[in-house]
């Protein structure tokens, strides 16, 4: 990468925590690493890190609140990381603003490119962007009901007021609004907005279109039973 991508990894256990920071320091990243919740969020504020990697055991604050911490204040990508794959876990750490999560233990490398993945959705890494892209083609305001989507300044409104999304769920949101009406399935939306090019878990897109819902309308995305989810034109 041209500028040095700053990761914030927080992580109790000494061994990962020092092996992934030894791992990412030889990719290319610049890493700041912490033991606990109150440390990692402390760093967070101090350095403004270009993404964070939690995971959701941590003393302290656990992850899970240590996102919610961050969100509140920054839309910054975060990966949440767990040692399970418990549903729990999961959608937990999803409902409280993450981006993506990665389950231990990991190999590098696929964390290497879940984190470069996330960034190139982010604007922070190089490559295309399809939903950008499907964007500057609509051009202008997009309107469905009392919902305006500005297709260029990237914002959106409800009932004239502003709707504050993440740069995921603003994605999501244009790859609906670029095809009003079609149903489009959680396989092709992880591949678009995820930019998972090797499948993934379709829990990651289903807790994001429920946040979606609570910020824009809960009957603007519609669920097509075994097919995926479209939105009302």
């Amino acid at each position: 990468m041209a500028d040095q991508t700053h990761v914030l990894f927080v992580e109790d256990d000494d061994v990962i925590r020092e092996a992934t920071q030894l791992a990412l320091e030889r990719d290319g990243f610049m890493v700041t690493a912490m033991p606990d919740g109150l440390s990692g969020l402390e760093a967070f504020r101090a350095d403004r890190p270009d993404i964070a990697l939690l995971d959701v055991m941590v003393p302290g604050l656990d992850g899970v609140s240590l996102c919610r911490r961050i969100r509140d204040e920054s839309t910054v990508p975060v990966i949440m990381l767990s040692a399970r794959a418990d549903s729990i876990d999961v959608v937990l750490g999803l409902e409280a603003g993450a981006d993506d999560y990665v389950t231990k233990p990991f190999d590098g490398a696929v964390l290497v490119a879940r984190i470069r993945a996330v960034l190139r959705r982010f604007g922070h890494a190089g490559g295309g962007d399809r939903a950008e892209d499907s964007a500057a083609t609509a051009g202008g305001v997009l309107t469905f009901g009392d919902l305006e989507i500005d297709t260029e300044g990237m914002e959106v409104r409800r009932a004239g007021q502003p709707v504050a999304l993440t740069p995921t769920e603003m994605r999501l949101l244009l790859e609906f609004s670029s095809a009003p009406g079609t149903v489009l399935s959680r396989d092709k939306l992880l591949e678009r907005v995820w930019d998972y090019g090797w499948g993934g878990d379709t829990r990651v897109v289903d807790v994001h279109v429920q946040r979606l819902r609570t910020k824009i309308g809960q009957d603007r995305i519609e669920t097509v039973r075994g097919f995926g989810y479209k939105l009302k034109a």
